[in-house]
């Protein structure tokens, strides 16, 4: 397989999450800016990512695409960078991962969309109910340093990424928890630099 990794992003997007990951893994990558509209919508990108939806990772033939997809898959495929436990130890890892991707990611729309489902309705969401959710990431944050134990990872890039733009735009509760395990992931030099290069190719919004 070819060496080459092409992130395909916009930066007012999840795709910011998948470049933090990038430059945790510390290899080289070049970045393909699509732009929301037609040419996200259109044929030649959706060869990549039928959906129409960045972000998508290529790398050599294979091509991948969901934030939780990606991360794992990178973790997975440049094990130096240690992003992900032992296999044998990956219980808390793929949970909290995937935690993020279903039950977080779910409840997050709801909200942003005025959806509260009833009583009866959350026994039939994946996530119950939002307070359900919180209570439940609040606890995964306190137990430990970092989702998986005492050791960032992957999941902690995916889902860490989350709770920062939930507390940033208002979107997840104030928690003392939630600030202080932002405080430990958030100011990681790979985020930053991350961060660094998104703001930058983000277009400048009109006066």
């Amino acid at each position: 397989m070819s060496d080459a990794l092409l992130l395909y992003t916009n930066p007012m997007s999840r795709g910011r999450i998948v470049r933090w990951m990038l430059e945790e893994i510390g290899q080289p990558y070049e970045v393909e800016v699509v732009a929301y509209g037609e040419a996200m919508k259109g044929a030649a990108y959706r060869a990549v990512n039928p959906m129409g939806k960045v972000p998508a990772l290529r790398h050599g033939d294979t091509v991948v695409t969901e934030c939780a997809a990606i991360c794992a898959y990178l973790a997975d495929v440049f094990p130096d960078a240690g992003l992900a436990p032992p296999p044998d130890q990956r219980g808390a890892y793929y949970r909290w991962l995937f935690f993020g991707a279903g039950p977080v990611e779910a409840s997050t729309a709801d909200v942003a969309m005025g959806v509260a489902p009833s009583a009866e309705q959350q026994r039939m969401v994946g996530y119950g109910s939002r307070g359900a959710v919180l209570d439940t990431l609040e606890a995964a944050v306190s137990a430990n340093p970092y989702l998986a134990g005492a050791h960032f990872s992957a999941a902690d890039v995916y889902l860490g990424s989350q709770i920062g733009w939930g507390l940033q735009f208002g979107t997840i509760e104030e928690r003392p928890a939630f600030r202080d395990y932002w405080g430990r992931i958030g100011e990681r030099e790979a985020a930053k630099r991350a961060r660094a290069l998104d703001d930058a190719a983000t277009p400048e919004q009109p006066a």
